[in-house]
């Protein structure tokens, strides 16, 4: 038989069309599955967890069927109480599968600490923005009696003496004690 006449022949029409139908079949059977198993067309809402601390955001993620995972603390936020929620991912309000994992940056319980820059012998040109750089403030001037002009002769925080290295958390004030260009002892 040729492969002309075969391709006529009834017995493969037959397992053409059975093979077909086969297909037709199984396409149907797994876009059903498919509908099934991903939940098609059924969403959960996001809710809003910015400012709301980590227990009650587990709690109101556990009522949308949805999962938390946290990624990290960010820099302390003094706008947030601490460990609450500052960031979300994704955001408020989008449409999500059940059981998505919602990404969630957390407030830090402080700021973190830096390291107090080696600013004796400097003046207060320099001090000043090295000292802003690293997130401090500068507090109070105070000069004494010192022959060189607005150079930093000590550091103090809160009333006590620091020195370079110590460690004190972002955004603390540096009092700068500085010369006033005047020999000690002279008037």
């Amino acid at each position: 038989m040729s492969l002309i006449g075969f391709l006529k022949s009834k017995v493969f029409l037959k397992q053409l069309v059975l093979a077909v139908v086969a297909i037709v079949v199984l396409a149907f059977i797994m876009l059903k599955w498919l509908n099934i198993s991903t939940n098609h067309g059924e969403f959960e809402t996001v809710p809003d967890l910015k400012g709301k601390s980590i227990e009650v955001a587990k709690i109101e993620l556990n009522e949308n069927n949805l999962a938390m995972e946290i990624l990290d603390s960010s820099n302390f936020n003094p706008d947030y109480p601490k460990f609450s929620v500052i960031e979300q991912d994704p955001v408020a309000g989008k449409q999500v599968k059940e059981n998505r994992k919602i990404y969630l940056t957390l407030n830090p319980s402080g700021y973190r600490k830096v390291m107090v820059p080696e600013l004796e012998e400097r003046t207060l040109r320099q001090a000043k923005p090295t000292l802003e750089a690293l997130g401090f403030e500068v507090g109070n001037l105070k000069y004494v009696d010192n022959i060189a002009i607005d150079v930093v002769l000590k550091m103090t925080h809160n009333g006590e003496e620091i020195k370079a290295g110590d460690m004190l958390p972002k955004t603390s004030k540096i009092d700068l004690v500085l010369g006033n260009g005047k020999r000690p002892g002279s008037n």
